[in-house]
């Protein structure tokens, strides 16, 4: 139990900035002033540095460890739970794509709109809702 309570915080960690670093590069998406970009650069590196990264790091490492101590011979095989580490796969990429993102910011190679941010911003809220689902419904 102590293992999946820290799995949890890990994995809320992980997603608070996940929601708030897209949310971050609107903004800088916005900047005109040196000032503001510059700020904007130490926030995002920050935040993806010093909370996104550990927590997804810290998710993924305690998510192996419970599917390797009992998840696999519990479900093992199941559809549910293949599309759950597929899903899982995907907010990898995203958090890696984030990274990317964070690159160019800190290169001045943005070449999105405050707008494509705002709908970039949407897609961990969808991966979240489904991965909760099938975590708590175990659809066969």
């Amino acid at each position: 139990m102590m293992l999946k309570a820290w799995h949890l915080i890990a994995m809320v960690t992980w997603f608070a900035g996940l929601f708030y670093l897209p949310r971050l590069y609107v903004y800088h998406a916005m900047s005109n002033d040196q000032i503001s970009i510059d700020r904007f650069k130490i926030m995002e590196r920050k935040l993806y540095f010093g909370i996104t990264t550990p927590g997804a790091v810290t998710t993924l490492i305690l998510g192996f460890w419970m599917l390797y101590d009992y998840a696999w011979a519990a479900f093992g095989g199941q559809l549910w739970l293949t599309m759950k580490y597929f899903l899982i796969a995907m907010l990898t990429a995203y958090h890696i794509y984030c990274g990317k993102l964070l690159y160019d910011f800190k290169h001045d190679r943005n070449q999105h709109s405050h707008v494509w941010y705002r709908w970039f911003n949407e897609i961990p809220v969808l991966l979240l809702i489904a991965i909760i689902l099938l975590a708590v419904l175990k659809p066969v």
